[in-house]
């Protein structure tokens, strides 16, 4: 006999020990079953065995120190188990081992040292270690030739060592929610092949609530919200005069999608999986209980780790109501009732629930259960997070099925929020119609303001009040001689703030009618760049403030832009190679350091009250928090270099 497999069945007990007596055996697969016990130590004896697949059973113990003589094995996997203690350095003498994989396997770490001599791996999946005290280096991996590293949650501390970037084949790499510290490997670059590449939750990317929390927790809030609801997966339904809200963005590997007071994340691939393409919402494919709620005929679904996250929530303590059913299983006699799925439940950052199984707190398949747990929310932000701990089937019904699945969300205050209308209706009423006739005559008077019909000589002289430009004046009349009135012949470009048209020495930017900055921003420019003096920044002569007019006067670059020496016409396109592209993303960064910020960090030292931060500058390069809420942070300038770099280096925008 040379093969036996045992796939997705529900036979139960141990494994006899008299399959080691079959010398001749070379493959033994018992995936998805619910065998027990400890593993025989004559399993040993099988001299010629290859493949040895234990995967999701329920065995305990120790691996046998008779395992050790298994030296023809190639393949052996043992995750979604409850063995205990280390994983042995046995492993060591698995020569010839090609694909080892221990996830959620109940094992605890490190991972042994001796595994740095199995030079034949390629495939190499090792998650959610228990235990392990303070941590582990990073394992010796260099002498692999790795298509896939799975290193997830093995507690494993200090740097990236520069070899992972050496190994040129890997298409997976997985190094999240561990300890990990410094920079990532400059080496990294070298991983060329690697479609999946995911450090999410260890500390050289940040963790999970140690950066988005704060994140939420810091943008502007126009008013706090008490509650919300979420159709996960699904359209937007009303249940009980609630309205759950819409949640069918399509997600990914690695993807974060904001609404009104609520985001969710999802990161993980789905490894080895049959379905194409991969799906991140799961409709209905049992059927439902009697009764049960339209919020359970869609569910999100994430292979890793699935976030939503709450902000500009009013302080307080609510009830957080996860609704679940499972919906990918069934209940008939196919191989898709065999599934298993279990994952972990953490609210604020705490574990409320171990391998929590849906099926079984439902009582069965497409039965709708819902879990309340209480949230103490501070500093407006809620953090709810599933993740998968490696337990459970992932190949039934097909591979790929695993992972966290929800089907709805119910967030509300355990206290009661603040009434939205007047203790009195008649002086309610009172109070809107004034309000409305105030808002109409501001209303009214912003758009007079806004074509400009009054207050633009007063706002002008109050932005030009105590200013020092430090650069030139020119006339309006001299500037409309230099460009022969403006003439489109002349026009060279165009900015956030208008087009730009060149003479001989100089290039002449005029502010655009149609701009919605104006003289503040056009003043902020002159105020920062005058006071800026750099090689790698435009140089500026002087300016014209006259009537509506408002116009720069820059040094001519007779080369014309970056963007048409890429982008432009073919005859005006030039052939960059690379060390001039590299020398193009120096500069660009030396004079981005210099003035950071739009020049704010330096040009505010003494207090300068006339440098502003509204929103200015091409909305392409700007970070999203900046374009879209105004919200000015001291990364905002790394953000739109990273933009430019990227179009330098594809020549793509």
């Amino acid at each position: 006999m040379l093969d036996i497999s045992i796939i997705g069945n529900r036979f139960t007990g141990p494994i006899p020990k008299e399959i080691g007596n079959i010398s001749t055996l070379v493959n033994f697969t018992v995936e998805f079953n619910q065998f027990s016990g400890v593993l025989p130590p004559e399993l040993g004896n099988l001299s010629r065995l290859e493949k040895l697949h234990l995967t999701s059973n329920n065995f305990t113990g120790q691996l046998p120190a008779a395992f050790e003589k298994l030296t023809t094995l190639k393949d052996f996997r043992i995750g979604d188990n409850q063995f205990t203690g280390e994983i042995p350095n046995l492993i060591q003498k698995w020569t010839n081992l090609q694909k080892l994989v221990i996830q959620g396997s109940g094992l605890s770490g490190p991972i042994p040292p001796g595994i740095a001599v199995l030079e034949k791996m390629t495939d190499l999946r090792i998650s959610d270690l228990q235990g392990n005290g303070t941590g582990a280096p990073f394992p010796p991996l260099a002498n692999m030739t790795l298509d896939d590293m799975i290193l997830r949650s093995c507690n494993i501390i200090g740097r990236i060592p520069d070899f992972v970037g050496e190994l040129t084949s890997l298409k997976t790499l997985d190094l999240s929610f561990n300890k990990l510290d410094g920079k990532i490997p400059d080496s990294f670059l070298g991983v060329k092949k690697a479609a999946y590449i995911n450090l999410f939750g260890s500390a050289s990317m940040g963790n999970v609530s140690g950066v988005t929390v704060p994140c939420l927790r810091s943008l502007p809030c126009q008013k706090k919200f008490y509650s919300f609801h979420i159709n996960c997966g699904g359209k937007a339904a009303t249940i009980e005069g609630n309205l759950y809200e819409e949640d069918t963005d399509p997600a990914g590997p690695s993807s974060f999608y904001q609404r009104s007071n609520w985001a969710v994340s999802t990161t993980g691939h789905f490894m080895d999986d049959d379905r194409n393409p991969d799906s991140y919402i799961w409709t209905n494919a049992t059927k439902l209980s009697a009764n049960t709620s339209s919020l359970y005929m869609d569910a999100r679904l994430s292979p890793l780790s699935l976030t939503y996250y709450g902000f500009c929530m009013e302080s307080g303590n609510y009830t957080v109501s996860l609704h679940f059913a499972e919906i990918m299983f069934t209940n008939d006699n196919t191989s898709s009732s065999l599934g298993r799925r279990f994952f972990d439940i953490y609210i604020q950052g705490k574990l409320v629930q171990k391998n929590f199984s849906i099926q079984n707190e439902a009582g069965g398949v497409g039965k709708a259960i819902i879990k309340n747990f209480t949230a103490i929310v501070t500093g407006g932000a809620l953090e709810i997070r599933f993740y998968w701990a490696g337990k459970g089937t992932t190949g039934l019904p097909v591979r790929g099925v695993y992972g966290p699945l929800i089907s709805a969300i119910s967030v509300t205050p355990d206290f009661k929020p603040p009434s939205e209308n007047s203790s009195s209706t008649s002086v309610g009423t009172v109070v809107g119609i004034v309000a409305a006739a105030v808002v109409f005559v501001f209303l009214i008077l912003g758009i007079l303001w806004w074509k400009g019909c009054f207050g633009q000589k007063i706002s002008m002289r109050h932005d030009l009040k105590g200013l020092d430009l430090k650069t030139g004046k020119f006339t309006l009349k001299q500037i409309k001689a230099a460009t022969n009135n403006f003439d489109p012949a002349n026009k060279i470009g165009e900015g956030g703030f208008g087009p730009v048209y060149k003479r001989t020495i100089i290039a002449v930017k005029q502010l655009s009618s149609k701009s919605k900055q104006g003289n503040r921003e056009f003043v902020n420019e002159i105020g920062m760049i005058s006071a800026l003096q750099h090689p790698h920044l435009v140089k500026l002569h002087g300016c014209c403030i006259e009537g509506d007019q408002l116009l720069l006067v820059y040094e001519y670059m007779e080369n014309n832009s970056l963007a048409r020496a890429l982008f432009g016409p073919e005859e005006y396109r030039l052939n960059l190679d690379w060390a001039t592209r590299q020398k193009i993303c120096v500069g660009i960064a030396r004079g981005s350091d210099f003035e950071s910020d739009f020049g704010l960090a330096r040009l505010d030292e003494e207090d300068n009250t006339h440098i502003s931060t509204r929103v200015a500058g091409t909305y392409g390069y700007m970070a999203p928090e900046y374009a879209m809420r105004g919200y000015l942070t001291d990364k905002a300038d790394v953000y739109s270099f990273g933009i430019v770099a990227l179009e330098i280096v594809s020549r793509a925008y």
